[in-house]
């Protein structure tokens, strides 16, 4: 079936590996969108030739417009931008590529337009997992997981065949401090934590790599994906990342999916689903692997991951105060007002101070996020 696209943030990581594998799949593009990557979207809108596109920075906007002047590219800005964009009665399939809580509107206006979600943008359902969830059901679109780990147990599944399952497996490279204790962890740098050992990815999800929140977060999604509780989903690193995750069924028997570490194998997967299509990604030789290594999580040195397990076993509107929390601190961190070690320290305050909301609405969720972060940035 040939996709109509529209690419939330395809000038990002997630974005431009999208657009890199679309010459050997059947799709047509009829959005783009950026933050304020101006240059390389009017590349991308020149050789896609889109309907629309849409920089959500406004200033960036007005520059876009002049550029793509020549051409008849609508061209808009913002929130509402990014909303057009994902509503466009051109489009089937949204890729949400945008990174953080500015995801959320845009993916639930596209669900609520009909179309398929492809997603890569895992705050989504880890800020609102129920209401994006019962959406996809109400409307009857497929949610396909763009994320390695995500659409690793997404392939495993279909084995499934009614059966329940035991239990799911995330595997987690363990980022670049594996092995490191807390002592050391505090005077880690900033270079130094954008240094993955496996992976090309922005800098926001490289620093969640680093304090693993990043597979905290992915825990909270996939509870969501596959109506999983918090206790039936274990965390493994496995530092090769070439297992990108498991499922054990009651029986015992355990699948998981492997494959080089390059995200254009489950974005094309996504794109293409359920029919698989050959991609340029090298194939996998386990003689060149050689060895597979797994290790037990390091919860002490690396508490990111029991916020996002509380977080995941109260619900509620708890996701959104974790993710919110963590965006800011990240951004301080970025930005070098605060230390590596600090990034936990303060979204676990963060989670103690903002009030509890059991079955948030849309609104309650919005309003928690801006708690949260605006916690974050108040602590000392």
């Amino acid at each position: 079936m040939k996709r109509h696209l529209s690419i939330l943030g395809s000038t990002g990581s997630i974005g431009t590996q999208t657009i890199d594998i679309l010459p050997d799949i059947d799709v047509e593009v009829v959005a783009l969108t950026t933050n304020r990557n101006i240059k390389l979207l009017e590349e991308q809108a020149r050789a896609w030739k889109p309907k629309l596109c849409v920089a959500y920075d406004e200033a960036a906007a007005k520059e876009l417009k002049t550029a793509l002047a020549d051409t008849d590219i609508e061209v808009l800005s913002g929130m509402d931008g990014l909303v057009v964009a994902a509503t466009h009665p051109d489009c089937d399939t949204v890729v949400t590529a945008v990174v953080g809580m500015v995801g959320l509107l845009p993916t639930l206006a596209a669900i609520d337009a009909g179309k398929d979600i492809a997603l890569a943008n895992k705050e989504t359902l880890v800020c609102a997992g129920n209401l994006v969830m019962d959406a996809a059901r109400r409307k009857g679109v497929q949610i396909l997981p763009v994320d390695s780990e995500h659409s690793a147990i997404f392939q495993c599944v279909q084995a499934r065949q009614g059966n329940d399952l035991a239990k799911i497996i995330l595997t987690a490279s363990g980022g670049p401090f594996f092995g490191y204790t807390a002592e050391q962890l505090r005077s880690v740098t900033k270079a130094q934590a954008l240094k993955h050992p496996n992976w090309a990815m922005g800098a926001k999800i490289t620093i969640d790599s680093a304090t693993m929140f990043n597979k905290g977060l992915e825990l909270i999604e996939a509870m969501w994906l596959y109506d999983m509780e918090e206790k039936d989903i274990e965390i493994v690193v496995h530092r090769e990342s070439i297992v990108h995750s498991l499922i054990e069924f009651t029986d015992g028997a355990v699948l998981a999916q492997l494959g080089v570490p390059d995200m254009r194998l489950p974005i094309q997967y996504a794109l293409t689903y359920p029919v698989r299509r050959p991609c340029k990604v090298a194939p996998l030789s386990l003689a060149e692997v050689g060895k597979m290594t797994f290790f037990a999580p390091d919860y002490e040195t690396f508490p990111s991951m029991l916020l996002a397990r509380q977080a995941a076993r109260d619900k509620g509107n708890r996701g959104a105060v974790l993710n919110g929390a963590n965006e800011a601190a990240v951004g301080l961190f970025l930005n070098d007002q605060i230390a590596f070690h600090e990034i936990p320290e303060r979204v676990a305050r963060a989670m103690e101070e903002v009030p509890f909301v059991a079955s948030p609405t849309l609104e309650e969720i919005l309003a928690s996020d801006r708690a949260a972060r605006e916690a974050v940035s108040r602590l000392s």
